[in-house]
């Protein structure tokens, strides 16, 4: 699936500002991740699967990483993403596939925690994660009130997933976050 392809997709299922925005932060973050750990010749498909892991979530929250399948599906999507995208969701929104890749486990991980990532980064005076430093996210991931949508436990259990404690997996995210930062920025001033 190319990355035109992934974006169509993307953007006949989703319209709003603030999924479009996640969708390509994810999808950057994905990336980073991969060139991180050593996979970087798998970048691009850890990227797609970042851009694509909400795909129904807009239109279908109830039915989220239920719906996608269906959707994916009729549009040829290959079942490696499929699996890949849904794993996001075990124990969450009813879905029984659980995140074995370390792809997966990465997407499990990072999907909550860049939401409370972008959440703290608005908080601050630059509204950047230029200069975000773990401290302060640790702070703000403490404060159960500061952004209650992020799901703490999933956050903490993606990075036991993954066997990280949970400030490697802060401190990671934040850079990556930061590597993609300008460009999510440049994509979504010319939507």
């Amino acid at each position: 699936m190319t990355r035109e392809d992934a974006w169509a997709l993307l953007t006949q299922y989703n319209k709003d500002h603030f999924h479009l925005q996640h969708a390509l932060t994810v999808e950057g973050v994905m990336r980073w991740y991969a060139n991180d750990l050593g996979y970087g010749d798998q970048a691009d498909f850890w990227a797609t699967v970042g851009l694509l892991h909400d795909l129904d979530f807009e239109m279908w929250p109830e039915e989220h990483c239920v719906k996608q399948q269906e959707l994916m599906r009729r549009a040829g999507v290959d079942e490696a993403i499929i699996h890949a995208t849904c794993s996001h969701g075990w124990g969450m929104t009813g879905v029984d596939i659980e995140p074995t890749l370390e792809m997966e486990k990465v997407l499990y991980a990072a999907d909550e925690l860049t939401g409370l990532i972008g959440a703290a980064a608005l908080m601050r005076p630059s509204k950047s994660v230029q200069d975000m430093e773990v401290k302060s996210l640790k702070k703000k991931f403490k404060s159960t009130g500061f952004a209650a949508g992020c799901s703490r436990e999933v956050i903490q259990k993606g990075a036991d997933m993954l066997g990280w404690p949970l400030e490697t997996l802060m401190e990671k995210t934040i850079l990556a976050m930061r590597s993609c930062e300008a460009d999510v920025q440049a994509k979504m001033e010319k939507l």
